[in-house]
């Protein structure tokens, strides 16, 4: 059965946020709960943002609009990096169906992706790279 969508605690390692996110992201139902939880990561300043998604079972509309809104929001600050982490086989398909996969960086695990984050290279898709 799927769980309904939650988001854990928000860490910060060094300089970087993370924000776990589980359950599903439907369409209709979350819509509060997303702006709420976009408008405290915009509050907490965050240049470098990982959303951990490994235990996110689902995405619709409103899960892609959401993490698009995060990308601008993020992305418009000088030095930004913003990475999605651990994305189930289903959730990439998602991803890539829509091209969303050719705009954000995607990472195969949380280490991998804050290592993009702290490195040189931006978790900021650069247009047209993978």
């Amino acid at each position: 059965m799927t769980q309904q969508l939650s988001f854990g605690p928000l860490e910060r390692r060094g300089d970087v946020c993370i924000v776990p996110v589980s359950g599903r992201i439907a369409s209709g139902t979350h819509d509060d709960l997303l702006r709420e939880k976009v408008q405290e990561i915009k509050n907490l300043g965050c240049n470098r943002l990982v959303a951990d998604i490994r235990e996110l079972d689902s995405i619709g509309s409103a899960g892609i609009s959401f993490f698009v809104e995060l990308y601008t929001s993020i992305t418009k600050r000088p030095g930004s990096r913003f990475v999605l982490s651990g994305a189930s086989a289903r959730v990439r398909e998602v991803l890539e169906i829509t091209r969303v996969d050719t705009i954000l960086t995607l990472a195969e695990d949380l280490d991998s992706a804050l290592a993009q984050c702290a490195g040189a290279g931006a978790c900021v898709k650069a247009s047209g790279s993978r």
